[in-house]
């Protein structure tokens, strides 16, 4: 399980090739017209409540309090709002398709057996510069 942390569609990619079977979204997903989050609008810009489950605000809300045995791990903020989620999944989705048609994958299953990883610690493109 690949637990949070996803901001784009590579990400969702790179932990599909890491050997996830599957990868939580909530961060990713925030802001868009499914979700539960109140709509705020400030400085012009329209925005959304999001908390995580583990957070204070959540478990208050569905559990009346946060239990003396459990610690909060999440944290609620203010996110752009991004209307309807289907645009987010196509995103993925195609991200996804891309890296398996890159590394020559034919299902998402195959990702990790044809994912290699290489870490790069100095980058420098002169086309750029």
């Amino acid at each position: 399980i690949s637990d949070g942390g996803c901001s784009c569609p590579g990400d969702v990619a790179k932990a599909f090739g890491a050997g996830a079977d599957f990868v939580m979204l909530g961060g990713m997903f925030a802001g868009h017209d499914q979700c539960a989050g109140d709509l705020i609008e400030k400085n012009g810009k329209k925005l959304m409540m999001f908390y995580g489950m583990s957070s204070d605000t959540a478990m208050q809300k569905h559990a009346g309090k946060v239990a003396e045995y459990r610690a909060s791990e999440g944290r609620t903020v203010e996110v752009p709002y991004k209307g309807d989620v289907a645009n987010t999944i196509q995103d993925i989705l195609g991200g996804l398709r891309s890296t398996c048609t890159y590394v020559g994958a034919a299902k998402l299953k195959e990702l990790s057996r044809r994912t290699t990883f290489i870490r790069v610690t100095q980058q420098y493109n002169q086309m750029f510069s």
